[in-house]
């Protein structure tokens, strides 16, 4: 028999539904920036935190005891529905970002404080209030998240991905173009599932373990020896030169060879600078950079094995973020670093570093080479005049990224023209970092690289051979097809008999054609970013994939 007791009680708290009052307010807001696109809503989660804000109790107290206590679950929850970097990556980066000046620091809160949409959380606050004056806006709330949480369940697939965005073309002249190199065969297809885009990226890194690089044992008798000069640059990403107004500089028109669709994999310098060292082998993920690689995967260690003496060149002393101790474990450059003693410095970095004058450092490299016997070198410039947060020395606001981008850009043309007047063979290869993130996005703001965006990866890559006798092209000669690091390994690899530069006439075409292929897939520790079929998605700290927001 039932309990007359019991039932009156549950009863009267079935009674004592009291609604989410002021929470309707930040579900709304969630609602508003996910249509936008600025927010990725755990569904489910959202639905349990209102769940948990809707259970009736019964006094009004203990509501408003809830309403209080729920307020730090709800700014977690907040966080956690952003595109902002995850705890594991702040806790990842936090050593590094205690070395940053205040200065900089308050530059980059201030970059944070989007007071366009503070305007327009304060207009939907007034609306909020004004309509909840006769709508009970809880039932709207409640209907929003059952309807985010009933689409999960429809038939599988995002079908409704926005097209990746289109990309400009980089260079005014548009010049002879090889013909793409065919992808690797794919066996992924269908819709993009969560399933799918796993699956699609698990194939990928497995056939890119299969690549590799094949050096000769040993060079032929009539090799002829030159320098190989590697330069990275830290921030430089077609987006930067579009937004700055530089991608149509005369410098790119000057190299013989220029990839115009290369993946830098990665947005950050240290992983960047570890995967051209390891260009050699196929794409790894961001995991295997840090553990040991085969030999044959070092590209500075396949040129040694053939008489390339090892050079490492940079503008700044490599301990910020431990650069310098990268290179040596995970990329093994052992090389000491050339020396910069007497150089100028008009920059100041960051943590407050000088950057020594890149236009003097190459110079000396230079002068360095012509005083040595002639003979084989590899050397690996690393360059960071364009990194955010560079400020010109005495002053405390960042550098205008135009200015730093105009001067290495004259710095790199006069040092070519240098190349030139010398003499000497030399195969260049100017290959940056990733991008500045000069123009942010719905996920990051302007200068934050926690997540590897096209507009990031997308970088300019250029080849030019100084003293060869066979006339260059008369426009630089660009590779179209999308391109990775194992595509520079393979150029060099052609090139390595020096025979290039003795040729009265070489076939540039050939030169460039049919290099590998790399699709599209770039990963930081905590993001993946990824083209399937034409489009654009990512998935963040191991959770779905999802869409890249345009």
């Amino acid at each position: 028999m039932n309990n007359p007791r019991v039932n009156t009680s549950v009863f009267q708290i079935g009674r004592t539904w009291r609604g989410l009052g002021g929470w309707n307010y930040y579900f709304l807001l969630k609602f508003i920036l996910l249509w936008l696109g600025y927010l990725h809503v755990d569904a489910l989660a959202n639905l349990f935190f209102a769940s948990c804000l809707l259970f009736p109790l019964p006094t009004a107290r203990l509501h408003r005891w809830r309403q209080w206590l729920a307020l730090p679950f709800g700014l977690a929850l907040f966080y956690h529905d952003t595109w902002l970097p995850g705890w594991r990556s702040i806790l990842h980066q936090g050593a590094d970002v205690s070395g940053f000046s205040i200065d900089y620091l308050l530059e980059l809160t201030d970059r944070f404080i989007n007071w366009r949409w503070i305007g327009v959380a304060f207009v939907l606050l007034v609306g909020y209030l004004f309509v909840a004056q006769w709508l009970r806006i809880t039932t709207f709330t409640v209907a929003g998240l059952l309807w985010l949480n009933l689409s999960l369940l429809l038939p599988p697939g995002l079908t409704q991905a926005p097209p990746a965005a289109a990309t400009p073309a980089p260079v005014a002249q548009r010049a002879q173009e090889t013909a793409p190199a065919q992808n690797l065969p794919n066996t992924v297809s269908g819709p993009p599932t969560n399933a799918n885009l796993d699956a699609y990226l698990q194939q990928f890194y497995q056939r890119e373990q299969a690549r590799q690089t094949p050096f000769p044992q040993t060079l032929p008798p009539d090799a002829q020896p030159f320098d190989l000069l590697v330069i990275n640059i830290c921030s430089l990403a077609w987006s930067d030169l579009d937004a700055a107004q530089l991608s149509a500089s005369p410098l790119w028109s000057r190299f013989d060879l220029l990839f115009t669709d290369f993946n830098s994999a990665t947005a950050y310098s240290g992983p960047a600078s570890i995967r051209l060292l390891r260009a050699s082998c196929g794409q790894t993920s961001h995991h295997d950079l840090y553990q040991p690689a085969a030999r044959q995967c070092y590209l500075f260690d396949n040129l040694a094995k053939l008489g390339f003496g090892e050079q490492l060149a940079m503008d700044h002393s490599g301990v910020f973020g431990n650069y310098i101790g990268n290179l040596r474990q995970d990329a093994d450059m052992q090389a000491p670093i050339m020396s910069q003693a007497g150089l100028g410095h008009e920059l100041a970095s960051f943590d407050g570093e000088p950057i020594f004058d890149d236009g003097q450092l190459m110079s000396r490299w230079l002068a360095n080479q012509s005083r040595a016997a002639t003979g084989r070198s590899a050397t690996f410039f690393n360059l960071i005049a364009l990194h955010d947060g560079n400020r010109f020395v005495g002053a405390a606001k960042g550098a205008d990224y135009r200015t730093r981008a105009q001067t290495l850009l004259s710095q790199l043309n006069a040092f070519m023209d240098q190349l030139d007047k010398s003499g000497r063979r030399v195969m260049l290869i100017v290959v940056p970092e990733h991008g500045a993130g000069l123009v942010g996005d719905k996920m990051q703001i302007s200068g934050l690289r926690d997540i590897p965006s096209p507009a990031i990866t997308h970088i300019p890559v250029g080849v030019k051979f100084f003293g060869t006798r066979a006339p260059h092209p008369a426009q630089a000669l660009n590779i179209t097809a999308p391109s990775s690091y194992l595509a520079i390994s393979e150029l060099v690899a052609r090139s390595v008999d020096g025979k290039v530069f003795t040729t009265s006439l070489l076939d540039w075409p050939a030169l460039g054609a049919n290099l590998p292929t790399t699709p599209k897939v770039a990963e930081n520790e905590n993001a993946v970013v990824m083209e399937y079929q034409g489009k654009v998605y990512i998935r963040l700290n191991g959770g779905g994939w999802v869409p890249y927001p345009q």
